[in-house]
């Protein structure tokens, strides 16, 4: 039987922010203020950076009734950052928190800070150094290994399908073709997300691709023609990170590309390029006068007021449910949600941090049409409950026409 581990809790978010990931921060501080052997909670401002710079808040020191403000607030309440730390690095980290007496180490994150979090607890047990590591998910793009689905999708794909809902009723009132690109670099989730904006038969979005399928501009084209003939208009939903018949990301090769980041990753919701590209296509091979591409970018993440209720409570419970894996059951480790029914309820399980380090999920192949340019009622049934509850919904004029 482990021995409850004296000293102080450590708490951090890396990665992009979402609009639920203050929630998992609240959990975790109010959870764990609560026991004798923590002495104090810590915050690192800016994620591993500020750890390595003695960047830290002392969040025993703040309020409750702030911290339920925080909860309820969009993106990082401590910052982010987007290093990528190695192995030095990481020693770095662990001789920091040395210092500061640090024996719960808790990173709210997706893969490559799960990754993060799986190198300091390697090296402090190679230190003999006791430490409890726990890596809380969170990444809009819903793509962390063994996850059914992860906190801060929901709110996204909540987000994403009301952005449709508008595009749908752009196109009705002035018909044409309307192109949404969506954040999705290897998984096409939260680009599926938006067949939850179709209510009527002839609304879209008509035709959505995904990263999981290769994009063929001739295709495309022809798709587009074939929904156009027959609605008067189309509206598509594309991921930012389609790929060609090879695996190459369609943006890499278009003028005005951006540079890759610290994790290799190339900057896709930067600008409006690939946007710009499906639009010249369409615009030089078919005749339509109207044809415009909204890129949605960093919208997306953190919009506020457009927040799952679903979503915020799991992100709360699963920042509260770390600090029971640590200091109660004396584990570290990896939480995963799991949804034991589909229709609907969530169970947590800590698993093995190398099983989620590095790993990316894509959407499994029931969820995607065998034509690749649309979504299965198996996603949609998925998605639903993700996106909250409550979601607008538009009507039409039921009044005859005068003759």
């Amino acid at each position: 039987m482990k021995i409850p581990l004296k000293g102080k809790v450590l708490v951090a978010q890396g990665g992009g922010p979402t609009a639920v990931i203050n929630q998992s921060l609240v959990g975790v501080t109010l959870e764990a203020r609560k026991y004798a052997e923590v002495q104090a909670v810590y915050g690192a401002l800016h994620g591993v950076r500020g750890i390595v710079e003695g960047d830290l808040l002392d969040l025993t020191r703040e309020t409750m009734h702030n911290l339920e403000r925080v909860a309820a607030s969009s993106s990082s309440a401590l910052l982010s950052t987007r290093d990528k730390p190695d192995a030095a690095y990481c020693s770095r980290i662990l001789d920091r928190m040395r210092q500061h007496d640090i024996r719960y180490f808790f990173y709210i994150g997706g893969n490559d800070s799960a990754d993060t979090v799986r190198i300091i607890d390697e090296q402090a047990r190679e230190a003999g150094y006791d430490l409890r590591c726990i890596h809380i998910p969170k990444t809009i793009d819903n793509d962390l290994a063994i996850n059914d689905h992860c906190p801060g999708f929901g709110s996204a794909a909540r987000f994403v399908t009301q952005a449709f809902m508008g595009l749908n009723l752009d196109s009705r009132a002035l018909p044409g073709v309307l192109i949404g690109v969506v954040m999705g670099r290897h998984s096409g989730f939260l680009t599926a997300a938006s067949a939850l904006a179709k209510k009527y038969e002839d609304e879209g979005p008509h035709l959505i691709y995904l990263p999981e399928r290769s994009f063929d501009m001739e295709r495309f084209i022809a798709d587009v023609e074939q929904v156009y003939c027959k609605y008067g208009r189309c509206v598509v939903a594309v991921a930012e990170g389609i790929k060609d018949a090879s695996g190459n990301p369609i943006y890499i090769n278009l003028k005005g590309a951006q540079e890759q980041d610290a994790h290799g990753n190339w900057q896709l919701s930067g600008s409006g390029v690939l946007g710009e590209f499906l639009t010249d296509a369409l615009r030089s091979r078919l005749k339509v006068s109207r044809v415009r591409a909204d890129t949605f970018g960093y919208l997306q993440r953190c919009f506020a007021g457009v927040i799952s209720d679903r979503d915020s409570q799991e992100a709360r419970e699963l920042g509260e449910i770390a600090v029971h894996y640590a200091l109660m059951d004396h584990l570290g480790g990896s939480i995963v949600i799991r949804r034991p029914v589909m229709n609907y309820g969530v169970s947590y399980d800590l698993v093995p941090l190398a099983e989620v380090a590095g790993k990316t999920r894509v959407m499994p192949d029931a969820f995607i049409t065998p034509e690749g340019n649309g979504v299965t009622e198996a996603f949609l049934d998925y998605c639903r409950p993700l996106a909250g509850t409550k979601i607008p919904e538009s009507f039409r004029l039921r009044a005859p026409r005068v003759h």
